[in-house]
Protein backbone atom coordinates (compact mmCIF):
# COMPACT_ATOMS: atom_id res chain seq x y z
CA UNK A 1 0.00 0.00 0.00
CA UNK A 2 2.89 2.39 0.73
CA UNK A 3 4.05 2.21 -2.85
CA UNK A 4 0.77 3.76 -4.06
CA UNK A 5 1.23 7.05 -2.18
CA UNK A 6 2.49 10.30 -3.67
CA UNK A 7 5.52 11.39 -1.62
CA UNK A 8 6.32 14.55 -3.62
CA UNK A 9 4.93 17.15 -1.19
CA UNK A 10 6.98 20.12 -2.35
CA UNK A 11 5.35 23.39 -3.30
CA UNK A 12 4.50 24.26 -6.90
CA UNK A 13 4.74 27.78 -8.32
CA UNK A 14 2.27 28.87 -11.01
CA UNK A 15 2.01 32.15 -12.90
CA UNK A 16 -1.29 33.39 -14.24
CA UNK A 17 -2.52 36.60 -15.83
CA UNK A 18 -6.04 35.81 -14.68
CA UNK A 19 -7.48 37.12 -11.42
CA UNK A 20 -6.74 34.86 -8.46
CA UNK A 21 -10.39 35.07 -7.38
CA UNK A 22 -11.19 32.59 -10.17
CA UNK A 23 -9.08 29.88 -8.53
CA UNK A 24 -11.07 26.82 -7.43
CA UNK A 25 -9.66 23.62 -5.91
CA UNK A 26 -11.46 20.32 -5.39
CA UNK A 27 -10.34 18.63 -2.16
CA UNK A 28 -11.19 15.00 -1.49
CA UNK A 29 -10.51 13.46 1.92
CA UNK A 30 -11.03 9.75 2.52
CA UNK A 31 -10.28 7.51 5.50
CA UNK A 32 -8.39 4.32 4.65
CA UNK A 33 -7.92 2.77 8.12
CA UNK A 34 -9.04 -0.67 9.20
CA UNK A 35 -12.45 0.54 10.47
CA UNK A 36 -13.37 2.08 7.15
CA UNK A 37 -12.03 -0.94 5.29
CA UNK A 38 -14.13 -3.28 7.47
CA UNK A 39 -17.29 -1.23 6.85
CA UNK A 40 -16.65 -1.29 3.13
CA UNK A 41 -16.06 -5.06 3.20
CA UNK A 42 -19.30 -5.65 5.12
CA UNK A 43 -21.21 -3.49 2.67
CA UNK A 44 -19.89 -5.55 -0.25
CA UNK A 45 -21.00 -8.72 1.51
CA UNK A 46 -24.46 -7.27 2.03
CA UNK A 47 -24.77 -6.40 -1.62
CA UNK A 48 -23.90 -9.97 -2.49
CA UNK A 49 -26.77 -11.27 -0.38
CA UNK A 50 -29.96 -10.36 -2.21
CA UNK A 51 -32.43 -11.43 0.46
CA UNK A 52 -30.83 -9.36 3.34
CA UNK A 53 -29.38 -6.54 1.31
CA UNK A 54 -31.96 -3.89 2.17
CA UNK A 55 -31.76 -4.44 5.93
CA UNK A 56 -27.97 -4.53 6.24
CA UNK A 57 -27.41 -1.64 3.82
CA UNK A 58 -29.82 0.49 5.78
CA UNK A 59 -27.98 -0.38 9.00
CA UNK A 60 -24.61 0.62 7.57
CA UNK A 61 -25.99 3.81 6.09
CA UNK A 62 -27.43 4.84 9.38
CA UNK A 63 -23.99 4.77 10.91
CA UNK A 64 -22.96 7.78 8.78
CA UNK A 65 -20.39 5.88 6.82
CA UNK A 66 -20.15 8.40 3.97
CA UNK A 67 -20.04 11.56 6.09
CA UNK A 68 -17.46 10.26 8.56
CA UNK A 69 -15.07 8.46 6.24
CA UNK A 70 -14.93 10.62 3.10
CA UNK A 71 -15.71 14.14 1.95
CA UNK A 72 -15.31 15.99 -1.34
CA UNK A 73 -15.54 19.77 -1.58
CA UNK A 74 -14.80 22.59 -4.03
CA UNK A 75 -13.08 25.55 -2.39
CA UNK A 76 -12.63 29.01 -3.93
CA UNK A 77 -9.92 31.56 -3.22
CA UNK A 78 -10.39 33.12 0.24
CA UNK A 79 -13.70 31.28 0.64
CA UNK A 80 -14.51 30.95 4.31
CA UNK A 81 -15.70 27.52 5.45
CA UNK A 82 -16.31 27.28 9.19
CA UNK A 83 -15.12 24.35 11.26
CA UNK A 84 -17.13 22.78 14.05
CA UNK A 85 -14.96 24.62 16.57
CA UNK A 86 -15.67 27.99 14.91
CA UNK A 87 -19.38 27.25 14.66
CA UNK A 88 -19.50 26.77 18.43
CA UNK A 89 -17.18 29.70 19.11
CA UNK A 90 -18.94 32.38 17.05
CA UNK A 91 -22.43 31.38 18.21
CA UNK A 92 -21.81 33.37 21.38
CA UNK A 93 -21.73 37.10 20.60
CA UNK A 94 -19.85 37.84 23.82
CA UNK A 95 -16.71 36.19 22.46
CA UNK A 96 -16.64 38.47 19.39
CA UNK A 97 -14.05 41.22 19.88
CA UNK A 98 -13.17 42.43 16.38
CA UNK A 99 -15.37 43.48 13.44
CA UNK A 100 -14.34 40.28 11.67
CA UNK A 101 -15.55 38.20 14.63
CA UNK A 102 -18.89 39.99 14.55
CA UNK A 103 -19.16 39.35 10.82
CA UNK A 104 -18.49 35.65 11.40
CA UNK A 105 -21.11 35.68 14.16
CA UNK A 106 -23.72 36.95 11.70
CA UNK A 107 -22.72 34.35 9.11
CA UNK A 108 -22.90 31.51 11.66
CA UNK A 109 -26.38 32.63 12.72
CA UNK A 110 -27.47 32.64 9.08
CA UNK A 111 -26.07 29.12 8.59
CA UNK A 112 -27.90 27.84 11.66
CA UNK A 113 -31.18 29.27 10.40
CA UNK A 114 -30.63 27.66 7.02
CA UNK A 115 -29.85 24.02 6.34
CA UNK A 116 -26.44 24.31 8.02
CA UNK A 117 -22.96 24.31 6.61
CA UNK A 118 -22.14 22.32 3.48
CA UNK A 119 -18.81 21.09 4.84
CA UNK A 120 -18.21 18.48 7.50
CA UNK A 121 -14.48 17.91 8.06
CA UNK A 122 -12.90 20.25 5.53
CA UNK A 123 -12.73 23.94 6.46
CA UNK A 124 -10.54 26.95 5.64
CA UNK A 125 -8.52 29.73 7.26
CA UNK A 126 -8.45 32.85 5.10
CA UNK A 127 -5.82 35.58 5.03
CA UNK A 128 -7.72 37.73 7.54
CA UNK A 129 -8.18 34.99 10.16
CA UNK A 130 -6.10 35.22 13.29
CA UNK A 131 -5.47 31.48 13.02
CA UNK A 132 -3.70 32.06 9.70
CA UNK A 133 -1.53 34.79 11.21
CA UNK A 134 -0.67 32.79 14.31
CA UNK A 135 -0.43 29.31 12.83
CA UNK A 136 2.28 27.56 14.88
CA UNK A 137 5.51 26.33 13.35
CA UNK A 138 4.87 22.67 14.11
CA UNK A 139 1.65 22.81 12.06
CA UNK A 140 3.50 24.31 9.08
CA UNK A 141 6.24 21.74 9.11
CA UNK A 142 3.75 18.97 9.92
CA UNK A 143 2.36 19.44 6.43
CA UNK A 144 5.59 17.91 5.22
CA UNK A 145 6.04 15.29 7.91
CA UNK A 146 2.46 13.95 7.81
CA UNK A 147 2.14 13.80 4.06
CA UNK A 148 5.34 11.84 3.49
CA UNK A 149 6.63 8.50 4.61
CA UNK A 150 10.03 9.91 5.61
CA UNK A 151 10.91 12.50 8.23
CA UNK A 152 12.42 15.78 6.95
CA UNK A 153 13.56 18.80 8.97
CA UNK A 154 12.53 22.33 7.88
CA UNK A 155 15.08 24.46 6.06
CA UNK A 156 16.79 27.54 7.49
CA UNK A 157 14.53 29.92 5.58
CA UNK A 158 11.33 27.97 6.27
CA UNK A 159 11.99 28.01 10.01
CA UNK A 160 12.33 31.79 9.99
CA UNK A 161 9.50 32.49 7.59
CA UNK A 162 7.05 30.40 9.60
CA UNK A 163 6.40 33.08 12.22
CA UNK A 164 6.80 36.21 10.12
CA UNK A 165 3.12 37.09 10.18
CA UNK A 166 2.91 36.44 13.92
CA UNK A 167 5.88 38.71 14.66
CA UNK A 168 4.50 41.42 12.38
CA UNK A 169 1.36 41.66 14.54
CA UNK A 170 3.20 41.63 17.84
CA UNK A 171 5.79 44.20 16.77
CA UNK A 172 5.99 47.16 19.12
CA UNK A 173 7.39 50.61 18.55
CA UNK A 174 10.88 51.31 19.79
CA UNK A 175 11.26 53.49 22.84
CA UNK A 176 12.44 56.97 21.86
CA UNK A 177 14.75 57.09 24.86
CA UNK A 178 16.94 54.32 23.45
CA UNK A 179 20.11 55.93 22.01
CA UNK A 180 20.75 55.44 18.32
CA UNK A 181 24.12 53.87 19.05
CA UNK A 182 22.33 50.77 20.34
CA UNK A 183 20.20 50.25 17.25
CA UNK A 184 23.01 48.32 15.53
CA UNK A 185 23.73 45.00 17.21
CA UNK A 186 27.34 44.08 16.43
CA UNK A 187 27.09 40.65 18.10
CA UNK A 188 23.63 39.29 17.25
CA UNK A 189 22.50 36.10 18.91
CA UNK A 190 20.68 33.28 17.16
CA UNK A 191 17.39 34.41 18.74
CA UNK A 192 17.93 37.97 17.52
CA UNK A 193 18.57 36.78 13.97
CA UNK A 194 15.50 34.58 14.11
CA UNK A 195 13.28 37.45 15.28
CA UNK A 196 14.67 40.28 13.12
CA UNK A 197 16.57 39.19 10.03
CA UNK A 198 14.01 37.59 7.78
CA UNK A 199 12.71 38.10 4.27
CA UNK A 200 9.09 39.28 4.42
CA UNK A 201 7.27 39.50 1.10
CA UNK A 202 3.71 40.84 0.97
CA UNK A 203 1.68 37.75 0.09
CA UNK A 204 -1.87 36.63 0.78
CA UNK A 205 -2.23 33.20 2.35
CA UNK A 206 -5.04 30.69 2.60
CA UNK A 207 -5.01 27.34 4.43
CA UNK A 208 -7.34 24.43 3.75
CA UNK A 209 -7.64 22.39 6.94
CA UNK A 210 -9.09 19.05 7.90
CA UNK A 211 -10.68 17.87 11.15
CA UNK A 212 -9.40 14.29 11.58
CA UNK A 213 -11.19 13.60 14.85
CA UNK A 214 -13.07 10.34 15.38
CA UNK A 215 -16.83 10.41 14.71
CA UNK A 216 -18.72 12.38 17.33
CA UNK A 217 -15.65 14.29 18.58
CA UNK A 218 -15.35 17.04 15.96
CA UNK A 219 -14.40 20.56 17.03
CA UNK A 220 -11.19 19.91 18.98
CA UNK A 221 -8.14 22.03 18.05
CA UNK A 222 -5.64 19.19 18.50
CA UNK A 223 -7.34 17.22 15.72
CA UNK A 224 -6.94 19.98 13.10
CA UNK A 225 -4.42 19.20 10.36
CA UNK A 226 -3.09 21.40 7.57
CA UNK A 227 -3.99 19.98 4.15
CA UNK A 228 -3.14 22.66 1.58
CA UNK A 229 -1.41 26.04 1.73
CA UNK A 230 -2.05 28.56 -1.05
CA UNK A 231 -0.11 31.82 -1.37
CA UNK A 232 -0.25 34.56 -3.96
CA UNK A 233 1.14 38.03 -4.56
CA UNK A 234 0.06 40.92 -6.72
CA UNK A 235 2.16 39.89 -9.73
CA UNK A 236 0.16 36.77 -10.62
CA UNK A 237 2.30 34.20 -8.79
CA UNK A 238 0.38 31.38 -7.08
CA UNK A 239 2.16 28.91 -4.77
CA UNK A 240 0.38 25.67 -3.91
CA UNK A 241 1.75 23.21 -1.35
CA UNK A 242 1.40 20.33 -1.94
CA UNK A 243 0.86 20.36 -5.70
CA UNK A 244 -2.23 19.12 -7.49
CA UNK A 245 -2.29 15.35 -7.92
CA UNK A 246 -3.16 15.49 -11.62
CA UNK A 247 -2.59 11.86 -12.72
CA UNK A 248 -0.46 10.90 -9.71
CA UNK A 249 -1.30 8.91 -6.59
CA UNK A 250 -3.03 10.60 -3.63
CA UNK A 251 -1.18 11.97 -0.59
CA UNK A 252 -1.15 10.19 2.75
CA UNK A 253 -2.00 11.83 6.08
CA UNK A 254 -1.28 10.05 9.33
CA UNK A 255 -2.91 11.38 12.48
CA UNK A 256 -1.13 11.65 15.81
CA UNK A 257 -2.54 9.61 18.66
CA UNK A 258 -3.21 6.08 19.78
CA UNK A 259 -5.11 5.01 16.66
CA UNK A 260 -2.85 6.78 14.11
CA UNK A 261 -5.49 6.71 11.42
CA UNK A 262 -4.53 7.06 7.76
CA UNK A 263 -6.33 9.43 5.38
CA UNK A 264 -6.11 9.80 1.62
CA UNK A 265 -5.88 13.38 0.23
CA UNK A 266 -6.55 14.27 -3.42
CA UNK A 267 -6.24 17.78 -4.89
CA UNK A 268 -7.60 18.85 -8.27
CA UNK A 269 -7.64 22.16 -10.09
CA UNK A 270 -11.22 22.75 -11.26
CA UNK A 271 -10.90 26.30 -12.59
CA UNK A 272 -13.09 26.92 -15.60
CA UNK A 273 -11.09 27.43 -18.77
CA UNK A 274 -11.59 30.57 -20.82
CA UNK A 275 -13.40 30.37 -24.12
CA UNK A 276 -11.47 31.45 -27.24
CA UNK A 277 -13.73 34.49 -27.63
CA UNK A 278 -13.09 35.60 -24.04
CA UNK A 279 -9.35 35.05 -24.42
CA UNK A 280 -9.24 37.13 -27.58
CA UNK A 281 -11.31 39.85 -25.94
CA UNK A 282 -8.92 39.95 -22.98
CA UNK A 283 -5.84 40.16 -25.23
CA UNK A 284 -7.40 43.04 -27.16
CA UNK A 285 -8.12 44.79 -23.88
CA UNK A 286 -4.49 44.43 -22.78
CA UNK A 287 -3.24 45.73 -26.14
CA UNK A 288 -5.51 48.74 -25.89
CA UNK A 289 -4.31 49.39 -22.35
CA UNK A 290 -0.63 49.23 -23.39
CA UNK A 291 -1.25 51.56 -26.36
CA UNK A 292 -2.94 54.11 -24.14
CA UNK A 293 -0.13 53.91 -21.60
CA UNK A 294 2.44 54.43 -24.34
CA UNK A 295 0.56 57.46 -25.62
CA UNK A 296 0.45 58.85 -22.10
CA UNK A 297 4.22 58.47 -21.70
CA UNK A 298 4.80 60.10 -25.09
CA UNK A 299 2.66 63.03 -24.03
CA UNK A 300 4.84 63.49 -20.95
CA UNK A 301 8.12 63.28 -22.88
CA UNK A 302 7.05 65.19 -25.98
CA UNK A 303 8.17 64.91 -29.58
CA UNK A 304 10.99 67.48 -29.50
CA UNK A 305 14.34 66.02 -28.52
CA UNK A 306 16.44 68.38 -26.43
CA UNK A 307 19.35 69.72 -28.49
CA UNK A 308 22.12 72.18 -27.62
CA UNK A 309 22.30 75.46 -29.57
CA UNK A 310 24.10 75.68 -32.89
CA UNK A 311 27.88 75.71 -32.55
CA UNK A 312 27.94 74.16 -29.05
CA UNK A 313 29.08 70.71 -28.01
CA UNK A 314 27.39 69.21 -24.95
CA UNK A 315 29.49 66.77 -22.90
CA UNK A 316 27.90 64.59 -20.23
CA UNK A 317 29.82 62.27 -17.95
CA UNK A 318 28.49 59.79 -15.41
CA UNK A 319 31.54 58.58 -13.55
CA UNK A 320 32.44 56.35 -10.64
CA UNK A 321 35.52 56.27 -8.44
CA UNK A 322 35.81 52.50 -8.19
CA UNK A 323 38.82 51.73 -6.00
CA UNK A 324 42.27 52.76 -4.83
CA UNK A 325 45.16 50.44 -4.09
CA UNK A 326 48.87 50.44 -3.31
CA UNK A 327 48.83 53.21 -0.70
CA UNK A 328 50.80 53.18 2.52
CA UNK A 329 48.03 53.86 5.07
CA UNK A 330 44.45 52.69 5.47
CA UNK A 331 41.12 54.58 5.81
CA UNK A 332 41.42 56.43 2.51
CA UNK A 333 39.25 59.13 1.00
CA UNK A 334 39.59 61.15 -2.21
CA UNK A 335 39.06 64.85 -2.84
CA UNK A 336 38.61 65.77 -6.51
CA UNK A 337 37.65 68.79 -8.63
CA UNK A 338 37.22 69.64 -12.32
CA UNK A 339 39.17 72.23 -14.29
CA UNK A 340 37.59 73.69 -17.43
CA UNK A 341 39.96 74.97 -20.16
CA UNK A 342 39.23 77.95 -22.39
CA UNK A 343 35.96 77.91 -24.36
CA UNK A 344 34.42 75.44 -21.87
CA UNK A 345 31.60 76.33 -19.46
CA UNK A 346 29.19 74.61 -17.08
CA UNK A 347 25.81 75.28 -15.57
CA UNK A 348 25.65 77.66 -12.58
CA UNK A 349 24.45 74.93 -10.21
CA UNK A 350 26.94 72.35 -11.47
CA UNK A 351 29.23 71.10 -8.72
CA UNK A 352 32.87 71.04 -9.83
CA UNK A 353 34.29 69.25 -6.79
CA UNK A 354 33.50 66.41 -4.42
CA UNK A 355 34.77 64.25 -1.57
CA UNK A 356 34.26 60.50 -1.22
CA UNK A 357 33.50 58.62 1.93
CA UNK A 358 36.29 57.18 4.08
CA UNK A 359 36.91 53.60 3.02
CA UNK A 360 38.82 50.84 4.78
CA UNK A 361 41.12 48.75 2.59
CA UNK A 362 40.50 45.07 1.95
CA UNK A 363 43.20 42.52 1.22
CA UNK A 364 42.80 41.25 -2.33
CA UNK A 365 45.65 39.00 -3.38
CA UNK A 366 48.87 40.83 -2.53
CA UNK A 367 47.28 44.29 -2.62
CA UNK A 368 45.27 46.31 -0.12
CA UNK A 369 42.32 47.67 -2.09
CA UNK A 370 39.79 50.28 -0.91
CA UNK A 371 36.52 50.01 -2.84
CA UNK A 372 34.72 53.38 -2.94
CA UNK A 373 32.09 52.91 -5.68
CA UNK A 374 31.48 56.65 -5.42
CA UNK A 375 29.31 58.03 -8.27
CA UNK A 376 29.54 61.55 -9.70
CA UNK A 377 28.09 63.33 -12.73
CA UNK A 378 29.31 66.28 -14.75
CA UNK A 379 27.95 68.34 -17.63
CA UNK A 380 29.92 70.90 -19.65
CA UNK A 381 29.55 72.87 -22.89
CA UNK A 382 32.19 73.75 -25.47
CA UNK A 383 31.90 76.69 -27.84
CA UNK A 384 34.76 77.81 -30.10
CA UNK A 385 34.74 81.54 -30.69
CA UNK A 386 37.73 81.75 -33.01
CA UNK A 387 39.11 79.18 -35.39
CA UNK A 388 42.65 78.80 -36.63
CA UNK A 389 44.73 76.03 -38.02
CA UNK A 390 47.04 76.13 -35.00
CA UNK A 391 44.31 75.85 -32.37
CA UNK A 392 43.72 72.45 -30.79
CA UNK A 393 40.72 71.91 -28.49
CA UNK A 394 41.58 71.10 -24.88
CA UNK A 395 39.57 68.68 -22.78
CA UNK A 396 38.53 69.24 -19.13
CA UNK A 397 40.68 67.64 -16.45
CA UNK A 398 39.84 65.93 -13.14
CA UNK A 399 42.47 66.57 -10.46
CA UNK A 400 42.27 64.37 -7.39
CA UNK A 401 44.08 63.98 -4.10
CA UNK A 402 44.15 60.79 -2.00
CA UNK A 403 44.29 61.26 1.77
CA UNK A 404 44.18 58.98 4.81
CA UNK A 405 42.63 59.45 8.23
CA UNK A 406 43.38 57.15 11.17
CA UNK A 407 41.64 56.67 14.51
CA UNK A 408 43.79 59.40 16.10
CA UNK A 409 42.52 61.94 13.55
CA UNK A 410 45.90 62.12 11.82
CA UNK A 411 45.69 63.26 8.20
CA UNK A 412 48.25 62.21 5.63
CA UNK A 413 48.56 63.00 1.94
CA UNK A 414 48.88 59.72 0.06
CA UNK A 415 49.08 60.88 -3.55
CA UNK A 416 48.13 63.30 -6.34
CA UNK A 417 46.87 62.48 -9.81
CA UNK A 418 44.80 63.72 -12.72
CA UNK A 419 42.46 62.31 -15.35
CA UNK A 420 41.83 63.78 -18.80
CA UNK A 421 38.26 63.59 -20.06
CA UNK A 422 37.99 60.86 -22.73
CA UNK A 423 37.71 62.17 -26.30
CA UNK A 424 35.58 59.20 -27.38
CA UNK A 425 32.05 58.67 -26.09
CA UNK A 426 31.14 55.39 -24.44
CA UNK A 427 32.37 53.46 -21.44
CA UNK A 428 35.97 53.83 -20.28
CA UNK A 429 37.84 52.20 -17.40
CA UNK A 430 40.93 54.26 -16.54
CA UNK A 431 43.58 53.58 -13.88
CA UNK A 432 45.59 56.65 -12.86
CA UNK A 433 48.96 56.44 -11.13
CA UNK A 434 49.65 58.86 -8.29
CA UNK A 435 52.64 60.42 -6.59
CA UNK A 436 53.20 62.66 -3.56
CA UNK A 437 55.83 65.29 -2.71
CA UNK A 438 58.70 63.90 -0.69
CA UNK A 439 60.72 65.82 1.84
CA UNK A 440 64.07 64.18 2.41
CA UNK A 441 65.34 63.49 5.87
CA UNK A 442 64.49 61.38 8.88
CA UNK A 443 62.56 64.13 10.66
CA UNK A 444 59.96 64.30 7.89
CA UNK A 445 59.43 60.52 7.96
CA UNK A 446 59.06 60.53 11.78
CA UNK A 447 56.61 63.44 11.63
CA UNK A 448 54.49 61.61 9.03
CA UNK A 449 54.45 58.43 11.13
CA UNK A 450 53.77 59.89 14.59
CA UNK A 451 51.75 63.09 14.17
CA UNK A 452 50.67 62.92 10.53
CA UNK A 453 51.01 65.62 7.95
CA UNK A 454 53.23 65.72 4.88
CA UNK A 455 54.22 68.21 2.17
CA UNK A 456 51.27 69.33 0.04
CA UNK A 457 50.82 71.18 -3.24
CA UNK A 458 49.42 74.70 -3.11
CA UNK A 459 48.23 74.39 -6.72
CA UNK A 460 46.77 70.98 -7.58
CA UNK A 461 47.15 71.68 -11.27
CA UNK A 462 50.92 71.38 -10.77
CA UNK A 463 50.35 67.63 -11.18
CA UNK A 464 49.97 68.30 -14.91
CA UNK A 465 50.64 71.80 -16.33
CA UNK A 466 49.57 74.67 -14.07
CA UNK A 467 46.91 76.92 -15.49
CA UNK A 468 48.94 79.98 -14.50
CA UNK A 469 52.04 78.83 -16.42
CA UNK A 470 52.75 81.12 -19.40
CA UNK A 471 56.32 80.22 -20.27
CA UNK A 472 57.72 77.88 -22.88
CA UNK A 473 59.41 75.37 -20.59
CA UNK A 474 58.21 74.01 -17.24
CA UNK A 475 61.10 72.74 -15.16
CA UNK A 476 60.59 70.49 -12.13
CA UNK A 477 64.29 70.01 -11.49
CA UNK A 478 65.01 69.42 -7.81
CA UNK A 479 61.40 68.59 -6.98
CA UNK A 480 61.44 65.26 -5.05
CA UNK A 481 58.48 62.93 -5.39
CA UNK A 482 57.59 59.37 -4.47
CA UNK A 483 55.40 57.05 -6.51
CA UNK A 484 52.44 55.77 -4.47
CA UNK A 485 49.32 53.83 -5.50
CA UNK A 486 46.69 54.02 -8.22
CA UNK A 487 43.02 54.99 -8.51
CA UNK A 488 40.54 53.33 -10.91
CA UNK A 489 37.69 55.22 -12.57
CA UNK A 490 34.66 54.04 -14.56
CA UNK A 491 33.47 56.74 -16.98
CA UNK A 492 30.37 56.79 -19.18
CA UNK A 493 30.61 59.70 -21.62
CA UNK A 494 28.06 61.20 -24.01
CA UNK A 495 28.70 63.86 -26.67
CA UNK A 496 25.81 65.77 -28.21
CA UNK A 497 25.87 68.47 -30.89
CA UNK A 498 23.48 69.67 -33.56
CA UNK A 499 26.30 69.33 -36.11
CA UNK A 500 26.27 65.54 -35.60
CA UNK A 501 22.67 65.38 -36.82
CA UNK A 502 23.26 67.81 -39.68
CA UNK A 503 26.34 65.96 -40.87
CA UNK A 504 24.45 62.67 -40.83
CA UNK A 505 21.47 64.01 -42.71
CA UNK A 506 23.39 66.08 -45.29
CA UNK A 507 26.38 63.71 -45.44
CA UNK A 508 28.87 66.55 -45.07
CA UNK A 509 32.32 66.59 -43.57
CA UNK A 510 32.67 68.43 -40.33
CA UNK A 511 34.96 71.42 -40.79
CA UNK A 512 34.62 73.53 -37.63
CA UNK A 513 36.49 73.07 -34.38
CA UNK A 514 33.41 72.12 -32.38
CA UNK A 515 32.67 69.55 -35.10
CA UNK A 516 36.23 68.30 -34.77
CA UNK A 517 35.42 67.57 -31.15
CA UNK A 518 32.70 65.30 -32.41
CA UNK A 519 35.16 63.91 -34.93
CA UNK A 520 37.29 62.69 -32.06
CA UNK A 521 34.61 60.13 -31.36
CA UNK A 522 35.53 58.55 -34.70
CA UNK A 523 39.21 59.43 -35.05
CA UNK A 524 40.29 58.22 -31.65
CA UNK A 525 43.30 59.97 -30.07
CA UNK A 526 43.84 62.47 -32.91
CA UNK A 527 44.22 65.28 -30.40
CA UNK A 528 47.23 63.61 -28.78
CA UNK A 529 48.86 63.02 -32.17
CA UNK A 530 48.36 66.63 -33.22
CA UNK A 531 49.86 67.90 -29.97
CA UNK A 532 52.95 65.75 -30.49
CA UNK A 533 53.18 66.92 -34.11
CA UNK A 534 52.99 70.58 -33.11
CA UNK A 535 55.78 70.13 -30.54
CA UNK A 536 58.00 68.34 -33.06
CA UNK A 537 57.35 71.01 -35.69
CA UNK A 538 58.22 73.78 -33.28
CA UNK A 539 61.47 72.05 -32.32
CA UNK A 540 62.40 71.67 -35.97
CA UNK A 541 61.78 75.37 -36.62
CA UNK A 542 63.91 76.35 -33.61
CA UNK A 543 66.71 74.02 -34.72
CA UNK A 544 66.54 75.40 -38.25
CA UNK A 545 66.79 78.99 -37.03
CA UNK A 546 69.83 78.19 -34.89
CA UNK A 547 71.82 76.79 -37.84
CA UNK A 548 74.13 79.09 -39.91
CA UNK A 549 72.50 80.53 -43.05
CA UNK A 550 75.30 79.22 -45.32
CA UNK A 551 74.61 75.66 -44.19
CA UNK A 552 70.86 76.08 -44.71
CA UNK A 553 71.48 77.56 -48.23
CA UNK A 554 73.82 74.67 -49.18
CA UNK A 555 71.26 72.11 -47.97
CA UNK A 556 68.50 73.66 -50.06
CA UNK A 557 70.76 73.61 -53.17
CA UNK A 558 71.52 69.91 -52.68
CA UNK A 559 67.78 69.18 -52.43
CA UNK A 560 67.15 71.04 -55.71
CA UNK A 561 69.93 69.15 -57.52
CA UNK A 562 68.72 65.77 -56.26
CA UNK A 563 65.20 66.53 -57.39
CA UNK A 564 66.46 67.54 -60.86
Amino acid sequence: MADSWNTDTGEAVYRSRDAVKNLRIRVRLERVTSTAALSKHLQQQVLSQQDRGAIELETLTSQGHTADNEEELEVGWQEKLFSQYEMELFQNEATCQTPLDRQYHAEVKALNKAKGRRNHRIFTYTDHDRYTSCLPLHQLQASTDLLTTTKSSPTFLAERMASVRHRRQDRRTMDCSVPKSKIVNWEPTAEFVKSSHVVNNAMQTMHIMGDMAPPGRLGQKENEYLLVTIKTDGSGTVIVKPDFNKDKEPYRIVTVGEKREVWRLTLENVCTTMQPEEKEREQNMYKDLYVRHKEYLNSLVGQDFEMPPIGILRYLMNGEIVSAKGFEYDNLYIHFFMELPNNWSSLPLQSLSGVTQTCRAKTLGKENVAFFSYPFSFEAFYMCEKESEESIPQWPVIYFKVLSLDSWQRFRTEGYGYLLFPAMPGKHTVTCQTWRPLQTGTVSALRRFFIGGSPELEDHSYVRIPGTFKGERLSRFGFCTETTGSVTFNLHCIQQARAFVDATMLKKRRQKVFDQLGGFSQQGAVCTILEAFQRARKKMQEARESLPRDLVHTTSQLQVESSA
